[in-house]
Order: structure tokens, then sequence, then C-alpha cells
């Protein structure tokens, strides 16, 4: 069984997780995790970046925004990786998770004073995002002496990629420093000789639909910024570059493409230098370690006809596939369908919606998808749905949060569904629970204010 394919494996489990009641009536909806293949994800990172520059200290700090679920942190720490936090909700899930403040990134374009006093008291490296953020910093770093490692986040302006909305390194961004700017390059290169304690640099270009010469680019010129302000100051004030992370997923197939060793060594032909061991590295990669690893299991509960039109009603929609369902042309996700027994479905294909169970006419999934006719009693499986599907719920209609859950092939050649274990990373929202987080305790407060 350990020998299986990815593919296989997920098969395995979605036999299981329906045999063992993981998804049933009960629980119609559930996320689904392949522990085998985020270990693997994660060897391929690390072995990529060990191969462009074996003698390079490398720090690769999950991006926590991408499965914000303490177990998925605690793994990846297992195998060595830290977190990039934006959020003091996200830094408290990587401090649960046992993740060091050593390392532990905290990146975000609004910190607050609370959250940069509570960065710098734990030593978390911190990344200024504009000019007001390094003032405050001025200020905290005068008043109380800190092991943090700090610098500077800096927008390289080098253009777009397809989905507007995650390009980072667009003219107009949000984020950092738009080092193109009239006066920007000459203003940063005196922050840093202004202040000796400024010794990393941070980029990133984009993530989804950002090609990865674009990102290769955005890490030159910030490379090209670091080694002029060494030069300036004469001596290598800074000695870490912040890199970001990004990498595309293909969501057409089960290939992995484009790969953590393409990008690796696109780094070390685009920027040579980066590799050459003055300067410790900093990733911040999300999607792409966990996106192929995770699946969204749901049980089809009925199926009718509309217009010549099939369509099967299922219970994951909007509120577990926001993006798909708002932006189906940026987010596609593959659907594979199931019998009632979670055992594949192979007859011919015939159109089909899959729609969720959000009151609103357009959670859809998949719109006019030639699959297996499905019936009642079915199951849907949304692949590639291990990053964001999981922990970025939407809570339309008051549907609780579904439960997320690993899993494991056994060892040996044992068949079935006890062939695959599975384990809790998040149990499903109970409807009490949902009552509460509502405001149940506050019910009565309205209606005595007059």
């Amino acid at each position: 069984m350990t020998g299986q394919s990815a593919d296989d494996r997920r098969a395995a489990a979605v036999a299981a997780a329906v045999g063992q009641g993981v998804v049933g009536a009960a629980h119609p909806v559930a996320g689904l995790l392949d522990v085998r293949g985020i270990r693997e994800a994660v060897a391929a990172l690390r072995e990529a970046f060990a191969e462009a520059g074996g003698h390079v200290e490398v720090l690769h700090a999950f991006a926590v925004k991408a499965a914000a679920l303490v177990p998925v942190l605690r793994l990846l720490a297992d195998e060595g990786l830290g977190c990039e936090v934006a959020s003091p909700g996200e830094l408290a899930l990587a401090r649960a998770a046992g993740v060091p403040p050593g390392r532990t990134v905290l990146d975000s374009p609004a910190k607050t004073g609370a959250e940069l006093r509570e960065a710098l008291a734990l030593g978390i490296a911190v990344n200024a995002d504009s000019r007001e953020e390094l003032a405050r910093l001025d200020a905290l770093v005068g008043s109380a002496p800190t092991g943090s490692p700090l610098g500077v986040r800096v927008n390289p302006q080098v253009g777009c990629g397809s989905i507007d909305a995650l390009s980072t390194a667009t003219e107009t961004s949000k984020f950092g420093v738009a080092l193109r700017d009239p006066g920007a390059r000459d203003w940063l290169i005196g922050a840093y000789t202004d202040r000796p304690w400024l010794t990393r640099m941070h980029a990133h270009v984009g993530s989804q639909g950002c090609p990865l010469e674009l990102m290769a680019e955005g890490v030159r010129i910030a490379y090209e910024l670091a080694e002029e302000i060494n030069g300036v100051v004469g001596r290598q004030q800074i000695d870490t570059l912040d890199i970001g992370g990004g990498l595309p997923v293909n969501f057409a197939s089960d290939e992995v493409t484009p790969t953590f060793r393409e990008y690796a060594r696109l780094l070390a032909a685009t920027v040579p230098g980066l590799f050459d061991g003055r300067y410790g590295l900093v990733t911040e990669f999300g999607r792409s370690l966990l996106a192929k690893s995770g699946t969204v299991l749901a049980r089809v509960e009925y199926t009718k006809s509309a217009g010549g039109r099939r369509i099967a009603v299922t219970h994951a929609g909007a509120q577990v596939a926001t993006r798909t369902v708002f932006a189906p042309e940026s987010w596609p996700l593959r659907v594979a369908v199931f019998d009632a027994l979670g055992r594949p479905k192979t007859s011919e294909p015939v159109p089909q919606d899959i729609a969720g169970p959000c009151c609103f006419a357009g959670d859809l999934v998949a719109v006019n998808r030639p699959l297996p006719l499905l019936e009642a009693g079915d199951h849907v499986a949304l692949l590639d749905t291990g990053a964001y599907y999981f922990s970025n719920h939407f809570a339309y209609n008051s549907l609780p949060r579904p439960g997320v859950y690993g899993y494991a092939l056994a060892e040996g050649e044992s068949d079935g569904d006890d062939a695959v274990r599975f384990t809790p990373v998040r149990v499903p929202q109970t409807v009490d629970e949902l009552v509460a987080e509502s405001g149940e305790a506050c019910a009565a407060g309205l209606t005595a204010l007059r």
C-alpha cells in the first residue's frame, strides 16, 4: 500500500472515509489531507534549495494563511519548517504548534503597535512594510533591546501575473516600499545606513498566476539593492534575504508543475550570488506545499434537471470553495466522482453542474462539466484543495465548518477500509458551537437599547 501513487492513495482514502463514516449522513462534507504527500512536498522543497546552494542557510517558513491549522503547522515544523505569520491569530497558531520564535517571521501591511511589541519581545523576525511602520520600529527598538532580526519589505514593481488580486509587485501594490517610485531607492539606502540593526530585506512578487521568471526577476532586483546598500555602508549589514514564496500550482492534473527544483535552478541562474554563501535565505511557500495533498469530499444530497442540464446538489460549495465559486476562471478545480460506497464511477461522462448547499444561484463549483452520472448518495471530490480550502471557511447560511482529517496508508499489503488510518486535524463544528460563535451570550443586548 505504501508504494502507491498519490492518486491511488487518494482513492483509497475516499473509500475508507465513506466506509469508516468520516463522511456520511451526519457529516456530509470533510477535508482529507495526505500526510505522506505533505512530507514529500517538504522534502522536495528542501532538496531543491540544497542542490542550488548546499552551503547556504535557508529557513523555509510556511505561510500560515494557506493552512491555519495547528496540527498541520506542527507536522511541517516536524519536517523542519518554520512559519510566516500575518496576524496575531496566525502567530498564536504557530506558537501553539510549537514553532520557535527564531523560526517565525511576521509579515503584514497593518501590524499594530501591540503586535510589534510582542514580536520584538519574543525575538520574532519582522519585515517593516512601510516608512511609517519603520518609524514605529525606531521608537520600539530605541526603548527596549530586542533579538529580533529586522528588515524592510520592498516592492520591486516588476508587474502583474494572470491574477491581479494575487500579484503583489505591481506599480500600485499595497505591499512594501515601492522601489521605483521617485526617491524611494535613495530613501531605502539611507534608511539602512542610519539603522545598523536593519539586517534583512524582503520581497515577494505574488503567487498563483505569477510565472517563475517574474518571481526570479523580483528576487534579482532585491538582491541588487542589498548589494548596493552593503557597498554603501562598507560591510555585510544585510545578511539575510527573504524571497517570499508563491510558487504556482497546477490545478489541471496530478502533475506537480512547476517544481521547486525548477524554481531554485532558475534563481541560481538569474541571481548567482544568492547561493554563494554570503546571504542567509528565507522562503515563504504555502499553497505549493499543500494543495496537491488535499481533497474536499462531499455527499450528493439530491440530483435534478433544469433546462436540460443535470445538476448534482452537494454539500461542498462556497463555504469551502469560496474562490472557486466566485472566481472560477482563476480557480478551477478538478472534480472526481465516487459512488455511495466511495468507489470511483466510470460510466460514460454526462455534462453536469456540481452545486453547493448555499442559497444563491452562483454556488457552483463546476458548470456543464462532463462527469459520470451522479445520483443521490454518491460523492464528489474536489481535488488539489489542501491549501486555503480547509482553513478559510465562508460562513454563508451559517453552515458549520467541516472536519478535516489527515490520512496515511497502513504498512504492508492489507486492503479494505482498515488499510487507511485517519486522525482528526479539526473536528467538525457543532451547531451549538456555531450558535455560541454567533452571539448567543449577547442575545438580549440589542433589546435593552432604547
